[in-house]
């Protein structure tokens, strides 16, 4: 273990573990001794073999400079060790002593530590340790301070979890004492905001199953006192002016349909926005049936709320004036040239926040695509398209996503209540837009993509906020601005901006996805299917392979269960298939489907008490052949019309069966067919979307869903938020 310190004074190691000691962390027996005759002594007390370390305030660089002497089996070699050691002392190296500590053993190390990163604070660690960690790097990460159920989520999550159990004839680890450990770091944390990092490495898990640390530096300096950026959120007044506006205003609005402010206009008109529209254009010019003004003080007072301006940003600030003089509380702006065109262009921005803010006008963007509120049948944006109505808010930093997620909820047919794109975020950030969705009866569920974070902590405090209301699902991309001030120290080597992030939503119980596809499956999953209250899943397909693969996607999961099949449902389902189906989970019909068996079975699923969530491979395969006999040419003859009418009839009705199922016990029922995307005309996949609920396109993508709905349920059972 060989730090670097790069913001403050790296103590001793026998300073270090004196302070770690404090906060019940426990430590080898060792002891500190200045001569020869000394060591030689404190080894013969502990008894062989035993370690001898030189340890001073200015060493940091221990293993490099040979100032370890391992596996001393009597006095004569510890003397020996101890002359070579102090004979290897710098004046660099300050005041200077031995180490002596009876040499611990144990088949598994662990790494844990604190850190204060320069995004999120105090953040502690957990990990799989000694001289592998970083190439490993199987760690955890949790703000601080950490609760006792935190801790233990950190312990389950790691990859190698399951070596902490019995392990080469040793005792599983004592999981109570690991949670000590991690508990207390976390409280180093908040006692000492001094303590800038902390190196617990090796931490051994000894034959007996306890953890105890052979290692630790501690680094300390001034802490960071620099006062978080205020910031002020909107009303929920202004952002009903931003999402359920009386009227609303085109600033620059063109008969160009090349122009922004043409498009801007056709898209509120041809989303059937059903309050008052007005525009703005220096020729009084009639633009989609809309007779423009030239001057915003010849429209009425007290009618329009929201102004979508698509005027130079050089006119914007008289424009904000005039438009609160006539009552407007909230303005999108599409325009350009502020905080993305550097310097002057971020004066600019800074100075009119401050004008809308002296205004009491809520300023979303600049530089945005525009805002939806399918409730309110608006489309104020200059991008397509316009989605269905659902129940899913958007807010994103990039406006193409936006986009991404509005064509999702098209093709899926999962609707989406509001999506705002936040442009620069200059005065009203994503945060806002979510806190804002917690509490908004049109929205089940807030999905944003972020980046360039520069205020990690702030910002995951407020997600959390909004997540304990209603299910928040992120994805972001790129790596958080600054990154790990002590890189140099396995700590800091360790703490990925990406890792840390992670951490933080998992503590805030955030969702947060991997990819934007599957935000938004996590999103469409909570906006349609109830919350799984345990994690027995059961599969009940039509084709064997389907539900092995499926399977596979359980067992990695790693927190979802394929639950043994109960021997009642067992012989219940027996009455319902041939003797060849798969008595097991998954239930596999193995081609022995009479006209309700599908319906009848799920329901006997979906009916167990010990079933927590259905999952349903097969759908559409009945109409994949209809459609293939439909477009042959003997139909309608030979009895075909009548045999692609009952196929497409079935798969209808195994859909329907599935969401009525699912409301009825309240339990999560998810259908997957590749025809979701294969063949989204077929029958079964239109039924689902019909039902408003998503069709995955494969069972491990609804298994990815699941997943998180199941953690989700968990974070708010465990933390009592019903």
């Amino acid at each position: 273990m060989e730090p670097v310190s790069v913001a403050g004074r790296t103590l001793s190691e026998s300073a270090s573990k004196a302070l770690l000691r404090e906060f019940a962390i426990p430590i080898a027996d060792e002891r500190e001794v200045t001569t020869e005759i000394d060591a030689a002594g404190a080894a013969d007390a502990f008894g062989y073999p035993v370690v001898v370390k030189l340890c001073g305030d200015g060493i940091a660089h221990k293993t490099e400079r040979g100032l370890v002497k391992l596996g001393l089996v009597d006095a004569g070699a510890v003397a020996a060790a101890a002359r070579e050691l102090l004979g290897k002392a710098t004046p660099d190296d300050g005041d200077v002593s031995l180490l002596v500590a009876p040499m611990i053993s144990g088949n598994r190390e662990m790494i844990a530590g604190l850190l204060r990163d320069p995004q999120f604070g105090a953040t502690v660690m957990l990990g799989v340790g000694g001289v592998l960690a970083e190439a490993i790097a199987d760690v955890a990460f949790r703000p601080a301070p950490v609760s006792r159920l935190e801790a233990g989520e950190m312990i389950d999550s790691l990859a190698t979890a399951k070596l902490l159990g019995p392990f080469r004839g040793e005792a599983a680890v004592d999981r109570e004492r690991l949670i000590d450990v991690i508990v207390g770091l976390g409280a180093v944390a908040e006692a000492r905001p001094d303590v800038l990092s902390i190196d617990v490495n090796p931490l051994i898990v000894r034959a007996d199953g306890s953890p105890i640390a052979v290692d630790a530096l501690v680094e300390i300096g001034a802490g960071d006192a620099t006062p978080g950026e205020v910031h002020v959120a909107p009303t929920r007044e202004q952002f009903e002016a931003l999402f359920n506006p009386r009227g609303v205003l085109v600033t620059g609005a063109s008969t160009h349909p090349g122009k922004f402010g043409f498009v801007a206009l056709h898209n509120i008109l041809a989303a059937g926005y059903a309050g008052a529209v007005f525009g703005t254009n220096l020729q009084g010019e009639e633009v989609l049936g809309i007779r423009t003004v030239p001057d915003i003080a010849s429209l009425p007072t007290d009618v329009i709320d929201l102004v979508v301006v698509c005027t130079p940003a050089s006119a914007n600030a008289d424009l904000l004036r005039a438009c609160a003089a006539k009552g407007v509380t909230a303005a999108f702006l599409t325009s350009a040239g502020y905080g993305e065109a550097g310097p002057a262009g971020r004066r600019a921005e800074t100075e009119l926040i401050e004008l809308a803010n002296e205004l009491g006008i809520l300023l979303a963007g600049p530089n945005g695509q525009g805002v939806v509120s399918t409730p309110a049948k608006l489309c104020a944006q200059i991008v397509a398209p316009y989605p269905p109505a659902g129940r899913i808010g958007v807010a994103s930093q990039s406006g193409n996503f936006v986009s991404s997620f509005l064509n999702y909820a098209r093709a899926s047919g999962v609707g989406i209540s509001r999506a705002v794109s936040a442009g620069n975020a200059a005065a009203v950030n994503v945060a806002d837009y979510l806190e804002f969705y917690a509490d908004d009866d049109a929205t089940a569920v807030g999905l944003a993509y972020v980046e360039g974070i520069t205020d990690g902590a702030s910002l995951l405090r407020r997600f959390g906020a909004a997540a304990a209301r209603k299910p928040l699902v992120i994805v972001k991309g790129g790596e958080t601005e600054g990154g790990a001030v002590a890189a140099a120290s396995h700590t800091g080597a360790l703490a990925a901006n990406d890792k840390v992030f992670d951490g933080a939503c998992r503590a805030a119980g955030v969702t947060r996805a991997a990819t934007v596809e599957e935000a938004f499956e996590a999103a469409a999953t909570f906006a349609t299917q109830p919350l799984p209250k345990g994690p027995n899943v059961i599969v009940l397909t039509t084709a064997g392979g389907w539900g092995v693969v499926t399977s596979d996607a359980i067992y990695r999961d790693g927190a979802l269960q394929l639950m043994a099949l109960p021997a009642d449902l067992e012989a219940e389902i027996d009455t319902k298939l041939p003797p060849r189906w798969s008595r097991n989970n998954p239930v596999d019909c193995a081609g022995g489907e009479t006209r309700d068996t599908i319906p009848e079975i799920m329901e006997m699923i979906a009916a167990h008490p010990d079933v927590h969530a259905v999952v349903y491979l097969g759908l559409g395969i009945q109409s994949n052949q209809a459609r293939l006999m439909a477009e042959g040419p003997f139909y309608p003859g030979n009895g075909l019309a009548r045999i692609v009418a009952y196929h497409r009839r079935q798969d209808e009705r195994f859909a329907e069966a599935a969401d009525e199922l699912s409301r009825r016990y309240g339990k999560p029922i998810l259908t997957a067919t590749e025809l979701a995307i294969a063949d989204s005309d077929n029958p079964g996949p239109v039924a689902v979307r019909a039902s408003g609920r998503l069709c995955y396109a494969s069972g491990n993508r609804a298994i990815t869903a699941l997943g998180h709905l199941y953690r989700y349920a968990e974070f708010r059972r465990t933390r009592g938020l019903g």
